[in-house]
Parts: C-alpha cells; structure tokens; sequence
C-alpha cells in the first residue's frame, strides 16, 4: 500500500510541476524586452523606414562608423527629399487621387437629396426616403418646389418629373 501512495505522490507533484511550468508565462512578465520588428509603418515612407533599420544595425553592431556615417546621409537625404514630396501632393490631393476621381464620377450619376443625401437610384425622380423632388426647382421657372411628392409646379403648373410612372 505504501509503494501505491509515494506513486500517487509523485504523479501529483509531476502533475502540479508541469502545470505551473506552463502556466508560468500567464502570471510572470519577462523583463526582458524583445526588439521591435522593423517592418515600416502604413504612414512612413521607405527612406525612414532604412534608416530606423541602419540604427538598429548600428546599435547591434553590425555597421561601422564610417559606413554608418555614409548610409545614414544617403538615406536622410532621401528621406527628406519623399517627405518634401509627400507635403507637396498632399496640398494638392484630389488632383493625383485616383479614388477621388471615381466618387465624383459616382455621384455625378446619381442624384443627391438635399435633405436625406445620395440617392442609389441613378434614374430617381424623387428621394425614395422623403418623397421629395430631387432637384428641389422647378426646370421651367426656377421656383422652389418644397412640397415632397409635388408632381407640377405650383407657380407656373409645368410637370415636374420627365417621366411618370403607370398606376397600378
């Protein structure tokens, strides 16, 4: 009975030895601190992400002074010539956003209301939310028309809508 005890023991301890070995990283914090991986950040351009890179080598070791010295001009003075690019474009950004250029296409096709905004329906008349008339003027006499589901202008009596559509 003894030997079936020191077993149970030893399967225990074994037991309790193993789940702390793996729980240790839970509750115990390293101090050791890993370096950082060098992979650029979404904003930062190429240039400076070389240069962090030339740091880190330098501060491991792994370049001279004079080719740290060499490399570090280089690469600053690149660095500085995309930033000085980078600040111009941004002056101007619609004029070089491809992006840009498709939205104003797409809301150059579909009709905006001025109360509920862009409309999905390219051949809209009236806003589907409010029920106003989509461009708000009459396109005889320019009178505003404020009244939503208006089909005629109430000044001068012209149809507002190009097309009707048949009633069920």
């Amino acid at each position: 009975m003894s030997s079936d005890v020191i077993a149970l023991v030893l399967g225990t301890a074994l037991a309790v030895g193993a789940l702390a070995f793996v729980l240790q990283p839970l509750f115990f914090t390293s101090p050791i601190s890993r370096p950082r991986a060098s992979t650029p950040r979404p904003t930062e351009n190429a240039a400076v992400a070389a240069l962090r890179e030339i740091e880190f080598d330098r501060a491991t070791g792994k370049l001279s002074d004079a080719d740290y010295a060499e490399l570090r001009r280089t690469y600053t003075e690149r660095a500085v010539r995309e930033l000085r690019g980078a600040a111009q474009s941004a002056s101007d950004p619609v004029a070089n956003d491809n992006v840009e250029a498709r939205v104003r296409a797409y809301r150059q096709q579909r009709r905006e209301c001025p109360d509920c905004g862009l409309r999905s329906e390219t051949d809209a008349e009236y806003c589907s939310n409010c029920g106003g008339f989509l461009d708000r003027r009459c396109p005889d006499c320019g009178n505003a028309i404020p009244q939503a589901g208006a089909q005629f202008c109430f000044t001068c009596g012209a149809r507002l809508a190009r097309r009707t559509r048949p009633r069920v």
